[in-house]
């Protein structure tokens, strides 16, 4: 029919508005397509909610592929004694000193981290400061350089980058802040630089030690 000068088909009774007072003019609103749209726009807006949680999740709570390249300094040192690489030590003195180096480190670090009492860029818990993850990872940094620093310098520059990478991953996924992870690098290279200085002074004044497996860990013991 026509109204006005236009063309208007036929409207089923659907959804009207109407426009003009005068006459039976009306327009159809598409009710189902916007409903069906509004749908549509609700449930992507659900679906997205568990992914943006879900990279919250990664990006603030997860721990990764630091907490297996932490150990990769120390598991360098176990692969290249066991391929004959030579350190000038047989395997329980050098076992002595990178486990002395472990102990020395980890009870420093859980000591502040207990004192210290910082909580994590996460906001998990009160244990930021210092960072284990990068303690662990440049103690067997420097472990790895003086067992095997002077057989070549590449062996020493692949363990403190692969520590680096370590630390920087903790940051990078918020488990800590970069005076974190220093502090707890300086732990572990220093740490282990006392206890290879501990165990030269030993060495020098003839003391005899041993080390020996039992039922709650490891023992050693120290004769002067």
């Amino acid at each position: 029919m026509k109204a006005g000068g236009f063309r208007v088909s036929r409207i089923p009774p659907a959804f009207y508005i109407p426009v003009a007072q005068s006459g039976p003019l009306y327009l159809r609103a598409e009710k189902h397509n916007f409903a069906a749209g509004m749908d549509k726009i609700a449930l992507l807006l659900l679906a997205a909610l568990p992914l943006s949680a879900a990279a919250q999740h990664k990006r603030y709570h997860g721990d990764g592929v630091d907490d297996y390249l932490r150990f990769a300094p120390i598991a360098a040192v176990a692969a290249l004694k066991a391929c004959g690489v030579e350190n000038g030590r047989g395997w329980a003195e050098t076992g002595l000193y990178a486990a002395g180096s472990v102990a020395a480190t980890s009870g420093v670090v859980w000591g502040l981290k207990h004192v210290v009492d910082k909580r994590r860029p996460d906001g998990t818990d009160n244990r930021s400061f210092p960072s284990g993850h990068a303690a662990f990872a440049f103690a067997g940094a420097a472990i790895l350089h003086k067992e095997f620093g002077k057989v070549s310098p590449w062996i020493t520059a692949g363990g403190y980058c692969i520590a680096a990478a370590t630390a920087a991953d903790r940051v990078r996924r918020n488990r800590h802040g970069w005076a974190d992870v220093a502090a707890g690098a300086a732990i572990g290279i220093l740490g282990t630089e006392a206890v290879y200085w501990l165990g030269g002074k030993l060495s020098k004044g003839r003391a005899e030690y041993s080390v020996a497996p039992t039922p709650g860990g490891v023992c050693v013991a120290v004769n002067f």
